[in-house]
């Protein structure tokens, strides 16, 4: 039995409609990784039913005075729920810088997904919304 790669695969969460199928478009492969680790980010305590655990408290320091120390902060929650909840990656870097001028934290997130030799890079732009 040969070892295969494995290819992932995820509903396009834009929900965009495909052009033939007339159904909702998939992520595969790295782009659905990418997805979930965005996701993971983004998600807060309490907001997935039935598992409160998952989810970190990125976003409740965005009301947090924007410093170094906050962004340290936000790069350790970052690393703890991507570590906890998302097998398919091995993180290498967490960068995250205050943007002044954009009232924000420019996160840059470079993992190495499972069998893959090359390392992946997203970058999330972090702000408090009203």
């Amino acid at each position: 039995m040969e070892n295969q790669a494995r290819i992932y695969k995820d509903l396009d969460l834009a929900f965009t409609k495909h052009p033939i199928k007339n159904d909702v478009n998939k992520k595969t492969g790295y782009n659905a990784v990418i997805q979930s680790v965005k996701n993971l980010v983004l998600l807060s305590h309490y907001e997935k039913p039935f598992h409160p655990e998952i989810g970190g408290n990125v976003r409740k320091m965005l009301f947090e005075p924007m410093d170094p120390i906050t962004a340290n902060i936000i790069a350790k929650e970052i690393e703890d729920v991507i570590t906890n909840f998302e097998p398919r990656v091995q993180l290498r870097s967490i960068d995250v810088v205050e943007n002044f001028d954009n009232n924000g934290y420019d996160i840059t997130i470079e993992f190495f997904l499972l069998n893959l030799p090359e390392p992946i890079q997203t970058t999330i732009f972090l702000e408090r919304l009203r």
